[in-house]
C-alpha cells in the first residue's frame, strides 16, 4: 500500500527485490522501456492480440511517455520492471469520451513477466489513480483494452472500473473496450 501522504517515489520490496518506484528521468531508456514494453505483451500478441506495445518503437515509446502525461517507472536492479503513463485531462484523443476536460487516461501499462502477479502493477495503478485523481483534479481515469483480453477485463472490473464504449484503433487488430473508473469509486474503494 502507498502512503496517503506521499505519492513519488516509493520503495517496495517485492519477491526478495527492491523496488523504487518513481516517474521518468532524464537518464532513462526508451530503448530499454520498449524491450520490457514488447516483454510484458508478449502473452496477449501470443493469443493473437496486436496491442500497440507488442511492437511500437523506441519512437512511440518516448512519444507516448512524454506527449501531455507523466510516465512511472519501477525499478529494480538498475533495469526498468514496470511502467504506467498516465495522462493529464482532456488530452487524450480518440475517443468522444477520453476528449472530456475531467477524463484522465493510462496506458503503456506493463510489468515484466517475472514480476506480473506479484503486485507491482496494482502499485503502478494505484498512483496512476492517486496522480489522476488528487494532482490532476480529474473525475475520471479510464483505459482501452482489448474486448478479447478477459483476463484483463476482470482484474479492471475488480478494481472498480466499468465499462464505458467500444472503439476500433487504426493500429490495433481488436475491438477494444474503454473502461472508467469515477473519483467517488476511487474514494469509495479506499474505505
Amino acid at each position: 500500500m502507498i502512503p496517503n501522504d506521499q505519492i513519488l517515489p516509493v520503495l517496495v520490496n517485492i519477491n526478495n527485490t527492491e523496488i523504487l518506484v518513481r516517474l521518468l528521468l532524464p537518464k532513462d531508456s526508451f530503448v530499454e522501456m520498449t524491450k520490457m514494453l514488447h516483454l510484458s505483451y508478449r502473452q496477449l500478441a501470443e493469443m493473437g492480440m496486436r496491442f500497440m506495445a507488442t511492437h511500437q518503437d523506441e519512437e512511440v515509446t518516448r512519444s507516448r511517455a512524454l506527449t501531455n502525461a507523466l510516465c512511472i517507472v519501477a525499478i529494480a536492479e538498475s533495469k526498468i520492471i514496470g511502467t504506467i503513463t498516465v495522462n493529464f485531462p482532456g488530452w487524450t484523443s480518440g475517443t468522444a469520451f477520453y476528449e472530456q476536460s475531467h477524463v484522465s487516461h493510462f496506458g503503456q501499462f506493463a510489468v515484466i513477466p517475472e514480476f506480473q502477479k506479484s503486485g507491482l502493477g496494482s502499485i503502478l495503478l494505484n498512483i496512476a489513480e492517486q496522480l489522476a485523481f488528487t494532482a490532476f483534479g480529474a473525475t475520471e481515469i479510464a483505459l482501452d483494452t482489448s474486448e478479447n483480453a478477459h483476463h484483463l477485463l476482470d482484474y479492471y472490473t475488480k478494481r472498480g472500473y466499468r465499462f464505458i464504449e467500444y472503439v476500433q484503433w487504426d493500429v490495433t487488430n481488436y475491438r477494444s473496450k474503454t473502461l472508467s473508473k469515477s473519483r467517488e469509486d476511487y474514494l469509495r474503494l479506499l474505505h
